[in-house]
């Protein structure tokens, strides 16, 4: 079963770019990108309460990127302060998609929808999402 949510971004984090984050002229390297989405994503789960850790040891579970589509709008650069955005979209059996963007001030430099899929952290096959988790985000219809 699918379930939508709704798209508006309902978390963020800010961050600063680092020297080790650029390419040699002093913009943020491409690959670099998906590190402050990431970032932004596990900082998610740990406000809702969600050890990663203990999802994996206790329960056996443990969530891996999928799919990436990035939107590479403008470019950041050294000492730029970024707030990088997560937004649900949607939830299935085994899977969550986000939209989430990168911005400078008002100005979009990232947009990218992610999917990320629940594995069986002992095998790394895919599973269903437990109910408990998400569960104010989750509208089964």
């Amino acid at each position: 079963m699918v379930s939508e949510v709704n798209a508006q971004p309902n978390f963020f984090i800010t961050c600063r770019v680092y020297w080790e984050d650029t390419d040699g002229g002093g913009v943020v390297y491409y690959a670099n990108y998906l590190k402050y989405l990431e970032r932004c994503r596990t900082e998610w789960l740990r406000a809702l309460g969600i050890d990663q850790w203990r999802l994996r040891t206790e329960r056996t579970l443990q969530f891996a990127v999928v799919s990436v589509n990035i939107k590479y709008l403008r470019p950041a650069r050294l000492d730029d302060e970024l707030c990088v955005s997560a937004s649900l979209v949607r939830f299935m059996p085994a899977s969550i998609c986000f939209d989430q963007g990168i911005r400078r001030g008002g100005e979009p430099l990232i947009d990218a929808s992610i999917r990320v899929a629940c594995l069986d952290a002992v095998t790394l096959k895919p599973r269903p999402i437990p109910a408990d988790l998400f569960k104010e985000w989750r509208h089964e219809q």
